[in-house]
């Protein structure tokens, strides 16, 4: 688990709850948490207390794609998944989708999400995906114009560690996570039809800030073209997953 934070005061309540719903899962887990800027001394005592939660500790704020980039190189896990400091795992999301990855072999596993609105109510997002077993590189068909919505939620999907190293976040500065999609484009994967992430809708949320769409445009657009360029390039082999190699 990979999680970046800067340790905000209105955000630190969320990220003990993050931790909490990660302290509810039925599998092994470890997370590392990218202090971007932050001062280690603010981390929620419940995460400090935790064994299973290493933290990176940047001497300066780099960013959220730089700060999850740097914790790829401290990830010890066979899979990795990205979250948010202010969002949370439903209880069965681990233990689903390493399920799948353990059983059938594919590179990643994602799931539906759902919003968490501030009074505890929750709205299901169907991603353009539909369900099953898909291809490398064919969640981009379902992906065919820049505008249109991303073809899944990048913070659903538990993938093989090695693949998500290939395709990490992009230097952008809203919408990294855009192109953290591409590493489907590596190895075949499945969509299950159940949630596994909650989005928690608040005020301070990047999404809602005041000029956030001003750049959306462009983040969609860049990560699309990466997506699509490392498609076309495994496009000979049909599956460019370093494993298969």
């Amino acid at each position: 688990m990979v999680i970046a934070t800067r340790l905000r005061p209105e955000r630190l309540a969320f990220l003990a709850a993050m931790h909490a719903s990660l302290c509810r899962q039925s599998v092994p887990w470890e997370a590392i948490v990218a202090l971007d800027g932050a001062d280690p001394a603010r981390l929620p005592t419940t995460l400090a207390a935790d064994p299973r939660v290493r933290t990176l500790v940047l001497p300066r704020p780099v960013g959220a794609a730089c700060a999850r980039n740097f914790s790829l190189d401290e990830v010890r896990t066979e899979y990795v998944n990205w979250a948010d400091d202010d969002d949370e795992f439903t209880d069965e999301a681990m233990e689903v989708r390493l399920r799948v990855l353990e059983e059938t072999g594919v590179g990643w596993c994602a799931g539906y999400s759902q919003d968490l609105h501030p009074d505890g109510a929750t709205t299901l997002w169907r991603p353009p995906t539909p369900p099953g077993r898909h291809e490398a590189g064919d969640v981009w068909r379902y992906w065919r114009d820049p505008a249109d919505t991303i073809p899944l939620g990048p913070t659903t999907l538990l993938a093989r560690t090695d693949l998500v190293r290939a395709a990490p976040m992009g230097g952008l500065v809203q919408g990294e996570d855009y192109c953290a999609l591409a590493m489907t484009c590596l190895a075949p994967g499945v969509v299950l039809p159940v949630p596994v992430y909650r989005y928690r809708k608040h005020p301070g949320q990047m999404t809602a800030q005041d000029g956030y769409d001003e750049l959306e445009s462009r983040a969609k657009s860049f990560a699309h073209r990466f997506g699509l360029s490392l498609r076309t390039a495994c496009l000979p082999r049909r599956d460019c997953d370093p494993a298969a190699a």
